[in-house]
């Protein structure tokens, strides 16, 4: 049996791992390969802010999930003391007697083995499989291999990789740019987003088409619009961008979905439905949609409050609040009596554009036999203070 043992932080891991375990398993026939996620490296700290270890192996699962004849390995990745390779070749040398065993292993990393651990045991245990990047590394490897094969009488398998220009390090630095989502496969960065590891924030591109996927198409305009004047409004009003923006793609996330879906939503999140009317139940998607945006989307408070609010207002509206109930009211494709001033007004006076907005709205549903919510009324007197 050969075996393949592939281990690093994967900190996080991207899709050149993923590429560099199908090339091995290729080019090396193997049988099995082991994916070891390292919990403390003994030769650099991990970084700060680095996920738990939990989220670092569940991370480990989904990057290797389609990747044939892979097992995700646990050994490591939860101790509480640096973990040495030797140690863990000796696991799997017991739990696979007579298995022939390779150490999947990068060129830099590979040229530092002899600094490592029991290296001699190591290496009499584990064949080294190293991936070259480029005809430069291959050289190298060869050139080291040499000296290894020499010294301890062990062969090196050098590993032709399609080499990807990226980094877990790289990708750290990227992710708080809205950059890298390309070197990551969706479920790991939607798993990023919603729990914001590394400083992330969505990149934009990868949350409209999340955002979208949830929307009837026919309300994909109207977001989009949302988006758009909110943007205006918030650089008016010295309003945070991009809290404007992610508020914006993500109000009307839960829109299309009927009464029962929503409260099922409300009920999976602990979060009382209360007696509902015919109002409360159009507002439904208002608080269903600020709880995915923070379950799902990792959203800040005053972003979910931004959404939870863009329907009725409330007292004491924030200025953001403020800015995504009127992007929502007053964006480009609405086409009312009285908008066209309503879209000037914003400009010169946020709080009396909220207020006329309000008011415009409770006429309207007077006007149709439907009961405004109270909060709007809350918003009213505070707005006239």
């Amino acid at each position: 049996m050969k075996i393949g043992i592939f281990g690093g932080t994967f900190n996080p891991p991207h899709i050149g791992h993923e590429r560099a375990v199908k090339t091995a398993d290729h080019q090396l026939g193997l049988d099995l390969i082991v994916i070891v996620p390292t919990g403390i490296p003994p030769h650099k700290p991990l970084p700060p802010e680095t996920p738990t270890a939990e989220m670092r192996y569940q991370m480990a699962q989904m990057a290797f999930r389609d990747v044939r004849r892979t097992v995700i390995s646990d050994i490591e990745i939860f101790k509480t003391e640096p973990c040495y390779t030797i140690d863990t070749i000796m696991s799997f040398m017991h739990h696979y007697p007579g298995a022939e065993l390779f150490l999947l292993l990068g060129t830099d990393v590979y040229l530092t083995l002899d600094t490592w651990k029991d290296c001699e045991s190591l290496l009499r245990s584990a064949t080294p499989a190293v991936f070259s990047r480029d005809s430069a590394a291959l050289d190298r490897i060869y050139e080291y291999s040499t000296c290894i094969q020499a010294r301890y009488g062990v062969r090196t398998e050098p590993i032709v990789n399609e080499f990807i220009e990226v980094s877990s390090s790289h990708l750290r630095q990227m992710l708080p740019r809205r950059e890298g989502v390309r070197y990551i496969n969706d479920t790991i960065y939607s798993y990023i987003i919603k729990n914001r590891l590394y400083g992330v924030k969505p990149n934009w591109g990868w949350l409209r088409k999340r955002a979208y996927s949830m929307l009837l198409p026919s309300r994909i305009p109207h977001v989009a619009g949302c988006e758009e004047e909110a943007l205006r409004l918030a650089a008016r009003w010295d309003v945070d961008l991009d809290d404007a923006r992610e508020a914006a793609i993500l109000h009307d996330i839960t829109k299309k979905l009927g009464v029962d879906d929503n409260l099922k939503i409300m009920e999976n999140h602990g979060v009382a439905a209360g007696r509902l009317g015919f109002a409360e139940e159009k507002l439904l998607h208002a608080k269903t949609g600020a709880i995915l945006a923070q379950s799902e989307f990792g959203v800040s408070d005053e972003v979910m409050n931004a959404i939870l609010w863009h329907t009725t207002g409330r007292a004491e509206m924030s200025m953001l609040e403020k800015i995504i109930y009127l992007a929502d009211y007053i964006e480009p494709n609405r086409d009312f009596e009285g908008v066209g001033q309503l879209r000037a007004l914003a400009f010169e006076c946020l709080d009396a554009a909220v207020r006329t907005g309000l008011e415009m709205s409770v006429q309207d549903m007077k006007a149709r036999g439907i009961t405004p919510n109270r909060t709007t009324f809350d918003a009213l007197r505070d707005l006239k203070v």
